[in-house]
């Protein structure tokens, strides 16, 4: 097997972040062939953007496996943000939670993440390629498909599950429970397997609600932890 330059992949990546113009599918000896290649792709794309992670973003996916990748601070918005198609293609929202670190995530570590304050958030995923990623390595490579996370008011983690729900602004919909301290102990472990992080940073959660289209505007509510919306268009 060659041997796979995780670099000149990334330069594609680059190039479309700072462009803001959609990615045609990677040429035949730069995708990523297994999970390792995509996630060096995607370290390699921030260091080619001399972008530091300021988290780690987990992405469950009903019936698929959850996928996880840094965050950069300049795709986190404040609540209320309008999003405008050509900044997140083919997006999809989701209800998602957002922790701060109070102490480190040590990588050999395995005690639960110790969250000083929580957010509600509004996860966009999105893709960077015009006509969607080639496969799931080439989503992994993509940021896991980082698009932007809308952030509310943070509060202190709230007792029991929370009901995540996410829907068009004024409308009702049917919640899902959520367990938040174990979704960010799965979080957490991610974020390990990525070389762990410093207090202060950010551990995000996203997929707790089933996925919507993001158009109109979205209101996504994590019962006691309160509410954040996003406008599209």
């Amino acid at each position: 097997m060659a041997a796979f330059d995780a670099a000149a992949a990334a330069r594609w990546f680059a190039e479309a972040f700072e462009s803001g113009q959609p990615l045609a599918p990677l040429p035949e000896g730069l995708a990523p062939r297994d999970r390792d290649e995509a996630e060096a792709i995607a370290a390699a794309t921030l260091e080619a953007l001399e972008i530091a992670a300021c988290g780690v973003r987990l992405l469950r996916r009903p019936g698929a496996p959850a996928l996880s990748g840094p965050v950069i601070e300049g795709r986190l918005l404040a609540g209320g943000a309008t999003i405008a198609p050509a900044a997140a293609r083919h997006a999809e929202a989701t209800a998602a939670a957002i922790g701060e670190l109070a102490m480190a995530l040590d990588p050999e570590d395995t005690a639960p993440p110790v969250i000083g304050r929580l957010f509600p958030a509004l996860d966009v995923a999105a893709s960077r390629f015009t006509a969607g990623p080639q496969d799931e390595y080439a989503r992994i490579a993509d940021l896991a498909g980082l698009g932007f996370v809308v952030a509310g008011k943070g509060r202190a983690m709230p007792p029991g599950p929370v009901e995540a729900v996410l829907a068009p602004k004024g409308a009702r919909r049917r919640g899902v429970p959520v367990d938040l301290a174990a979704a960010f102990a799965e979080a957490a472990a991610e974020a390990r397997r990525w070389g762990g992080l410093p207090a202060g940073a950010l551990l995000i959660v996203a997929g707790l609600s089933p996925p919507c289209p993001a158009e109109g505007v979205l209101r996504a509510r994590l019962g006691a932890l309160g509410a954040v919306e996003a406008a599209f268009g």
